[in-house]
């Protein structure tokens, strides 16, 4: 426990009640609780709770008697309705990139108390930050006489201090372990047990730490998980740390001794472990005594890793007092100059974020079940690590995940925005303490792997040699884990391995410069020459962040304190637009967007020899920082209906097949030749592979055939064949599907992924040669007006955008969101439409935005259909922001005059539009305009037609 000291900084975010009111007007009657004879004795029940809003407890005693509220803990307030209804004074935890909502008038209404509603996260029902007592009577029983007594408090938000009747017993600071108070050698009788829990700003940590922000759990007060009285013998073992050895199956046994007689001793531990049991004599002073012995386990003890979670236990046993026991694993953690090893394999991090996002509570859940839940469902989309961005959970993840075999990565907070690293500010030394708090607590989890300082960390001229120091000290203390200084940043020395942001196909700032968006779609692209340059191994760094639009129908998930209204807000937005039918439909068409987007991003990662891993941003949702809807699982870590594990999982895996593809567009006069790969990271190499390949179109197998039989060793993009295809047999525009997979040498599938690709006519006459196409509207309002039948195709430049807020259109996703990101492009999440709507009998695609769709979007503006006639419903819709909502179109079809117009956001006249696929729209928009399907509903005149143009 760190020195109490004055804090250094505090705020106040609410002013709840007046100075020192209780929440009640009477008192609780006494309740005393009687003691178990021996073990752990829970004190889950009925407290008294009292707000401190004016943080006068302790100088008026508060601790000298009971008052207040009753109410049940564990527990977080806000779900037990504790707490001031939010409003636009609330001082919330974390910054907010866009102050709109407290100006704008398109927020007025949910600005008023009536409705108040917020758009950037979960929203509480009640809010309180500041000091709140907790107090109950404990008994201690006669049979506990002579023994120490300790009380410890699992997942408390933030500082707690402890009374025991009138005596002060400390304090605690911790975020992530469990406070533990030794209350001494107590005589039997009853007490009066004061908690006094404080969530104000204790030490500025950076207030978007994930720990405390409220852009996620909330920031609560409370204590969430286990609040448990032990006994001890006077005499004890406080601290038993296990270090393994998996090569020569030894393990290191390091325990402190302390004492409460005062006076020094000897004795004797008995260590139990593997079906053997050794005697070690320790001795000790007054101040305490270590022991430091080393055991050996039997030589085929088995080792733990992601494939075989093998757990063996190592307890220990001071004279006749009860035994500390501990679970451990065997396994070996090293690096390479490019990847991590485990066990002396080379492993390949999968991994995604876990930012404290748990709706359901607020506050991380403290059961194993839970977590093991979440472990299960993240190895179902190929997952085998998770990232605790800027915080750590409880004890029960870290259980989950050694009977998992996942992976974790541990952090302490994000000093940036409201702090800096490295300048002596108190984060520097709450950093400290908290991390060594933090291998005490769990260092002996075998699935706790990596430790880093926490996320970005600002403070440019000091943060770096504050981090060097960290990362020195903390992997010469502890080789447990593996050490790094920053997610993120900085790329210091000392690092064993980097998390940088650079292995990416799109990074902050790129908008529509990025690879996706800049340039035409490949699969060939990795990051090898990036890897070159690093001598140790390297992580990408938040990879992904694409959007999807909010699922509405999710609302009803939420039964917490936490609300999700800020998709109310969004809800009403599409009403107010008059788009609330097409909701789900815009769901899933941006969700496919999504997924391939992700697909690319890990399979960039993956065709990379010498890369370690990557870190999803996110496989499920972030509701905080804006409201980042980037993940394909809810904040629930439940499917959205648009792609389901066993799809993710063919790309997203222990071994993936890879197909690298210089380009995914083709004509009939080319040939399809692919270089086939496969990414193996498993427990063994495939001795016996058997690879395979087919291309499909319409459920069809057009063209099919085998690879060399070959052995697949452990390692990424490891060439297995070439696939070549003459695409001359195609008689027509085909969308086809690449598949390339594996076999086992018994003909088990061991694994497939697949890829979309486009073959279009070598050359395309004019299939309607009475259609006109044209860019200029005097000359469609010319023609149309003596009957004739026209496509306008609008150049981008020349498509009005709104004045406010304009709409940028890409072919990605919306990246993280454009609240938090001040709308960096694009600001559109694809397209929709009909794929058997006649206007793509020639032209075949999806509801959403495919690859091939690029060459068209790239160069593309959308249409504003506020501007168009009542009733317009058009043939390709441009999903908008949800924020804005609006109803946009890319291509739109109206009677004019004597004929019939077709308008597109794109130019199908000009040099730009003569790729494969520009030419195949126009051909199949003219087939159709000429045809007697082409029947517009709506009337556009030259007006209205002009206004869409600039």
């Amino acid at each position: 426990m760190p020195p109490s000291g004055p804090r250094v900084e505090r705020r106040r975010f609410l002013k709840l009640l007046g100075a020192g009111t209780a929440l009640t007007a009477t008192g609780l009657a006494p309740q005393a609780f009687s003691a178990a004879l021996s073990g752990n004795v829970p004190l889950d029940g009925t407290w008294s709770i009292r707000l401190d809003p004016g943080n006068i407890g302790i100088t008026e005693a508060w601790f000298s008697a009971r008052a207040g509220q009753g109410a049940q803990l564990p527990h977080a307030l806000p779900a037990l309705g504790l707490g001031a209804p939010p409003s636009v004074d609330t001082q919330w935890t974390g910054t907010l990139e866009s102050r709109e909502y407290y100006t704008a008038d398109s927020y007025a209404a949910y600005r008023q108390p009536d409705n108040f509603k917020i758009p950037f996260f979960l929203q509480p029902e009640t809010y309180y930050a500041g000091a709140a007592w907790y107090q109950r009577d404990i008994t201690v029983p006669k049979t506990w006489a002579g023994k120490r007594v300790e009380l410890s408090l699992e997942r408390s938000h933030w500082e707690t201090r402890v009374w025991l009747d009138d005596r002060f017993i400390g304090q605690c600071e911790s975020l992530s372990t469990a406070h533990a108070y030794d209350l001494g050698l107590l005589k039997p009788g009853t007490y009066r047990l004061s908690i006094r829990v404080d969530n104000s700003l204790i030490h500025n940590i950076g207030t978007n730490s994930h720990a405390i922000s409220d852009h996620t759990q909330g920031n609560w007060n409370g204590i969430a998980g286990d609040i448990v009285l032990k006994a001890t013998d006077a005499t004890w073992i406080d601290d038993l740390q296990l270090y393994p050895n998996a090569e020569t199956r030894t393990v290191r046994v390091v325990a402190r001794i302390k004492t409460h007689t005062a006076k020094a001793g000897a004795g004797t531990v008995e260590l139990t472990y593997g079906g053997l049991k050794k005697r070690v004599a320790v001795t000790w002073t007054a101040e305490g005594g270590r022991l430091d012995e080393t055991v050996r386990f039997p030589s085929d003890a088995a080792l733990w890793d992601e494939f075989s979670p093998n757990l063996h236990h190592l307890s220990a046993r001071l004279g006749a007092s009860d035994a500390v026991s501990v679970r451990f694993g065997f396994r070996d953690l090293g690096t390479t100059s490019s990847h991590i090893t485990i066990n002396g394999r080379q492993a390949f991090m999968r991994g995604t974020l876990e930012c404290a996002i748990f709706p359901e509570t607020g506050h991380p859940p403290t059961d194993k079940a839970a977590w093991t839940r979440i472990f299960r469902i993240a190895r179902s989309f190929g997952l085998n690590l998770m990232r605790f961005h800027s915080y750590c959970p409880p004890k029960a993840a870290f259980d989950a995940a050694d009977e998992q075999g996942f992976y974790c990565q541990v952090e302490t907070c994000w000093a940036n925005a409201s702090t800096t690293l490295g300048d002596g500010k108190p984060v520097d030394a709450w950093v400290l303490y908290e991390t060594d708090r933090v291998l005490k607590a769990y260092g002996n989890h075998p699935s706790f792997v990596f430790m880093l300082y926490g996320n970005e960390p600002s403070g440019p001229k000091d943060r770096n040699p504050y981090l060097s120091r960290y990362v020195d000290h903390y992997k010469k203390a502890d080789g447990r884990m593996l050490w790094s200084g920053g997610a993120g940043w900085p790329e210091i020395p000392e690092n064993q391995f980097h998390v940088v942001p650079e292995p990416r196909i799109q990074a902050w700032g790129d908008q529509l410069n990025s690879r996706v968006n800049g340039k035409p779609p490949e699969t060939v692209t990795d990051y090898s020459e990036f890897m070159a340059k690093r001598q140790v191994p390297v992580m990408s760094h938040e990879i992904g962040q694409w959007c999807v639009y909010p699922d509405l129908d999710e609302v009803s998930q939420y039964t917490g304190y936490l609300k999700p209204r800020n998709f109310e807000i969004f809800r009403q937005r599409l009403a107010d637009n008059g788009l609330s039918q097409h909701a789900r439909d815009f769901l899933i068409a941006s969700g496919k967007l999504q997924t391939l987007l992700y697909k690319e991003d890990i399979e960039s990662a993956l065709r990379t020899p010498n890369m370690a891993g990557f870190q999803l941003l996110d496989l499920h949702d972030f509701p905080g920082q804006g409201t980042a809807l980037v993940g394909v699982l809810n904040p629930f870590w439940r499917e959205k209906g648009y792609v389901t594990a066993a799809e993710y999982s063919r790309f997203c895996n222990v071994t993936v097949p890879l197909a690298r593809l210089s380009k995914r567009v083709f004509t009939t006069a080319e040939r399809l030749t692919v270089q086939a790969e496969i990414s193996h990271f498993g427990a063994t190499p495939l001795a016996a592979a058997r690879p395979y390949w087919r291309l499909e179109a319409d459920g069809q197998v057009l063209r099919s055939g085998e690879m060399a039989p070959a052995a697949i060793t452990i390692g990424a993009a490891q060439a297995m064949g070439q696939i070549d295809i003459d695409l001359g047999f195609l008689a027509k525009a085909t969308a086809c599907r690449l598949v390339v997979g594996v076999r086992g040498e018994d003909g088990t599938q061991l694994c497939e992924n697949d890829w979309d690709v486009w073959v279009y006519p070598a050359t395309s006459a004019p299939a309607a040669p009475s259609v006109k196409v044209v860019n200029s509207a005097d000359t469609a309002l010319d023609l149309t007006a003596k009957g004739e039948t026209v496509i306008l195709s609008i150049p981008r430049g020349k498509v009005r955008n709104f004045d406010t807020k304009p709409v940028t259109l890409g072919f990605s996703a919306i990246f993280w969101n454009t609240s938090w990101t001040n709308r960096q492009a694009p600001t559109t999440l694809g397209i929709l439409c009909d794929p058997a709507h006649p206007a793509f009998a020639a032209f075949p695609t999806d509801s959403h935005t495919n690859w091939q769709w690029w060459y068209i979007i790239h160069r593309a503006a959308p249409l504003r259909v506020d501007l168009m006639p009542k009733g317009t419903r058009p043939i390709v819709r441009v999903i908008d922001d949800w924020f804005t909502a609006r109803s946009l179109a890319l291509v739109s079809e109206f009677r004019c005059g004597k004929g019939k117009l077709i308008v597109c956001g794109f130019d199908l006249t000009g040099a730009e539009a003569q790729d494969p696929v520009s030419r195949q729209m126009r051909d199949s928009l003219g087939r159709y305009a000429a045809s007697g399907d082409c029947a517009p509903e709506t009337t556009i005149d030259a007006a209205t037609l002009k206004a869409l143009i600039v």
